[in-house]
This record gives structure tokens, C-alpha cells and sequence, in this order.
């Protein structure tokens, strides 16, 4: 939701109370994983629609769980954090009775001073304004339905008006196994989704019965109740089926990943952003992107990610939780992650193709990362340069250094971790190894092949290598042949 439609939700209205089902075992996701604990874009789909309650910012939240119940309020609890100041409340179904059974279980942690809004926990990208526009239709008095018009309205619950009119009153929800001939032509289908004042919900789920084609308590049937009661049923309908696509299979899971992301990608190119292609991008958390930025195929972006203005990523990258700098050029097969730490590389800094970038890992400006260099917990100052097959770790590099192929710094004694610092205009030779704790004097050498393991001067060279020897005529071992 935009700002001000988020402030005007927080003042309308009476308090917002969400209800999730989430209890189905998911069978035809052949999945020993309850169904709402399967990912989109990177999170579970029951997070998805606990983020927008959050958003929503209701006031409680009850989860109904079953199948996989310890595990699914087990994941809730991990996330609490994330979702506070949300009131999480957890009820059972059990057994499962069907969707207005489910329900009936919430109700004790249900006020009745608030609306009622009931979401599925395998529907995970409807909208927080979709939802908004459908509590505003209910008005603290209404039941109000989220409705669509399909082609094919196969498997869904028909909304039945007066007079059979587009325009008519909501008479009721008839579902596919109950429907007539004539029901099923209907186009307009029920998405799961309702706003309901809870002093009203609670009367008529208790006036339900399960006399129907499949012996349950259907919640759908609240609305012939609200008809007969004189209480008004509107629909607020809506043209986009993605927001109200439910997660049955994995075919369906991946169909609607890739129906989310290349809404991501087009949303990424309105600001500006250049893709190589929008149908091979995945975002899996917030990917911030400045002006001019270039992103090549088959990137993945996880958690947090910022890119700076003129950023450019090239193809098959794995971004985690970073900030890219104005003018960084990461190259191909680059793997960066920051996981609870970050990383930040700075201004005009070259990384990869084949760099790993990993937690505390800081680059200034102009700092090249090359092939097959993997940093850690270090900084390095402007304009450093570790360009070939090294490791950096738990180290503070200094400007202008260059470290050479193959070195790399000992940081770990089998117990604990020590920190290497390198000053300025040092450069490192070829196959060195940094012993931790050591500190390298500025601008000085380190000659190729040398074991460092004590502090270091500045402005000297230092080796620390075995002495070479030759021995003339010498002949090499021969195989000896086989009896």
C-alpha cells in the first residue's frame, strides 16, 4: 500500500482481526513439508501472508494449523520477530471438517468489536490495497466477498446473484460439487478471501450445517445466513487472478513463482533498471536499484540488496544481503553474501567473474576482486587489488595494496580466529602465506612463496622461504619393470 493509504487504513474502521487456514495437509503436493511452509520467492507462502497482515496492521492474528501443526507454528514463532508488532495466536483443526469447521476453532480469540478478515495461507500474493478496498466494502457492517471472473471457474465455489444479473444482489456461494447445470456456467467465483463483522460471524457459523455433496461445514454458507438475515453481501471484484492464485501442486507453485517474478521484473524496468531479460530474474527479499543500473540473465537476489546508480551485474550471480556501490561492476558467476553481517562493495569496484564475497566483507572504492578470491570479514582500503586465486580473511587491507595469486592469510590456529593487517602500498608476492596475528609495514614486499609469521617493517623486504638448491647431473627414479 502507498503511505497514505496505509495512514488512512490505520484510522478507519473498527480494529482488523485476520484469520489463516492453514491446517491442509497439501496432498497434492507430495511433500513431506506441510503445504504452507513451501517457498515463493525465497519465503514460505504462509509468510507471505503473515507480512500482509502485518502490513494491514491488524490487530490479532489467528493461525489455524493441522497437518504439520508443530512445524507451522514452529516456523510463525522463528519469525516473530520479523513480524512484531503482530499478535500471533495459534487454534487446531482437528479433525478437519472443513472450512467453516476451521473457523468455528478461532473464535475464541475473535472480539467481537472487530472485522473478521479471512485469508488462506496457501494464497500469498494478494494485495494489502486489495485487501484494504475489501474491509472498506464491509464497513464494519457488510459481509464482503473477494470476487473474480475466470474462463474456466472450474474447482471454485460460484457466486450466485439475483436474477442471475451481473449486477445483482449476492444471494450465495454455491460450491462446485453442489452447483447445477446452470451454476456452473457462472463466471464469477468466490477467491477465499472475506471481511466480516465478528459479531455477526460468530452467530452463523454456529447455524451450520455439513448437508452437502462433501459432508463438511462449509464458511461459504454464512452468506445465505447474512441474506436471510437482512445483512448486506457485497463483492468487491477484482481482474487480477495472480493475487488470489492458491498453491495446490508443485506445478502451481512454480507457475506463480514465475508469474510474481516477472511482475518484479516489469516493476524493475518502470524504474529504470535494464534487464537482459525479464523472464530469467529471481528477487527473493527487496532489491533497491538506482538510477541506471544493468542486471544480465539469470541473477539471484536474496534479502536485502541495494544497488547504487550505474551498478552492473553480470550473468549468473548470487547477491545476498549487500550494498553495491555507484559504479561497481560485478562480473559473471559471482557468489555474494552477507547473510546477518553484509557486505558493501565501494564505488567503481571490479569483482569477479568467480569471486565469493562472504559476511563483514568491505571493499572501498576502485578495489578489484578477481577470479576465484574469496573474502571474509576484511576490509580492504581504495584502490586494493586481490586479483587471482587468493583467500582474505579476518584481515584490514590498506590502500593501494596488491595481493598476489595464491596467497592467502592463515587466520584460524584450530581454536581461534586472528586478524592479519596489511598498510598501505604493501604488495604481496605469489603463493604467501600471512600467519594471523601479523601486521604487514607499509609499503613494504613480501616475496613470493615466503611463510610470514611475525610482524614485518615498513618499507622492507621480506622473505621467508627454505634456500634453493641445485644438484647437477641429478637423475630422476625410474619405473622398474614388471616381473
Amino acid at each position: 500500500m502507498t503511505t497514505a493509504l496505509t495512514q488512512e487504513f490505520a484510522t478507519a474502521g473498527p480494529p482488523i482481526d485476520v484469520v489463516i487456514m492453514a491446517a491442509g495437509k497439501g496432498t497434492r503436493m507430495k511433500s513431506r513439508l506441510p503445504k504452507v511452509l513451501h517457498q515463493l520467492a525465497g519465503r514460505s507462502l504462509l509468510a507471505h501472508v503473515l507480512d500482509t497482515s502485518k502490513t494491514l496492521r491488524a490487530r490479532n492474528v489467528v493461525v489455524i494449523t493441522g497437518h504439520g501443526a508443530i512445524e507451522v507454528e514452529a516456523h510463525c514463532a522463528s519469525n516473530a520477530g520479523v513480524l512484531a508488532p503482530l499478535v500471533l495466536n495459534f487454534v487446531r483443526q482437528e479433525p478437519q471438517l472443513g472450512t467453516g469447521h476451521a473457523v468455528q476453532q478461532a473464535l475464541p480469540r475473535l472480539a467481537d468489536d472487530g472485522v473478521v478478515l479471512v485469508l488462506s495461507g496457501d494464497v500469498p500474493l494478494t494485495q494489502p490495497a486489495t485487501l484494504f478496498h475489501l474491509i472498506m466494502a464491509s464497513a464494519g457492517q457488510h459481509l464482503a466477498l473477494l470476487t473474480l471472473e475466470m474462463a474456466d471457474p472450474t474447482g471454485y465455489g460460484r457466486i450466485v446473484r439475483a436474477g442471475g444479473q451481473a449486477e445483482g444482489a449476492v444471494q450465495a456461494i454455491v460450491e462446485q460439487k453442489d452447483a447445477t447445470l446452470a451454476e456452473h456456467s457462472i463466471t464469477e467465483i468466490y477467491s477465499g478471501i472475506m471481511a466480516v463483522p465478528a459479531l455477526h460471524l460468530k452467530r452463523w457459523l454456529a447455524r451450520l450445517d455439513n448437508r452437502n455433496a462433501q459432508g463438511e461445514y462449509y464458511l461459504t454458507d454464512i452468506v445465505k445466513f447474512a441474506v436471510a438475515d437482512g445483512v448486506g453481501v457485497v463483492a468487491h471484484k477484482i481482474d487480477d487472478a495472480v493475487q488470489v492464485a492458491g498453491v495446490n501442486s508443485p506445478v502451481q507453485l512454480a507457475e506463480l513463482e514465475r508469474a510474481h517474478q516477472l511482475r518484479q521484473a516489469h516493476r524493475l524496468m518502470e524504474e529504470g533498471v535494464r534487464l537482459a531479460d525479464p523472464a530469467r530474474l529471481d528477487v527473493r527479499g527487496d532489491l533497491l536499484c538506482a538510477q541506471d543500473v544493468s542486471i544480465d540473465v539469470n541473477c539471484v537476489f536474496m534479502g536485502k540488496v541495494n544497488l547504487g546508480e550505474g551498478v552492473s551485474i553480470g550473468a549468473h550471480c548470487v547477491i545476498a544481503n549487500a550494498v553495491i556501490e555507484a559504479g561497481a561492476v560485478i562480473h559473471p558467476f559471482t557468489h555474494i553474501d552477507g547473510e546477518n553481517v553484509g557486505v558493501t562493495v565501494g564505488k567503481g569496484a571490479l569483482v569477479g567473474p568467480f569471486a565469493r564475497l562472504r559476511p563483514g566483507a568491505t571493499l572501498g572504492a576502485q578495489v578489484h576482486i578477481g577470479n576465484f578470491v574469496e573474502v571474509k570479514n576484511s576490509t580492504l582500503a581504495a584502490g586494493a587489488k586481490a586479483n587471482h586465486l587468493a583467500y582474505l580473511g579476518d584481515a584490514t587491507v590498506g590502500e593501494r595494496v596488491n595481493y598476489g595469486a595464491g596467497s592467502i592469510t592463515a587466520n584460524y590456529d584450530g581454536a581461534n580466529k586472528h586478524r592479519t593487517i596489511i598498510g598501505a602500498d604493501v604488495h604481496v608476492g605469489s603463493n604467501c602465506v600471512l600467519v594471523a596475528p601479523v601486521n604487514i609495514g607499509e609499503g613494504g614486499t613480501i616475496g613470493g612463496g615466503s611463510t610470514i609469521t611475525k610482524d614485518t617493517p615498513a618499507g622492507a623486504l621480506s622473505v621467508a622461504r627454505g634456500k634453493q638448491v641445485s644438484v647437477a647431473g641429478w637423475t630422476r627414479p625410474k619405473k622398474t619393470p614388471k616381473a
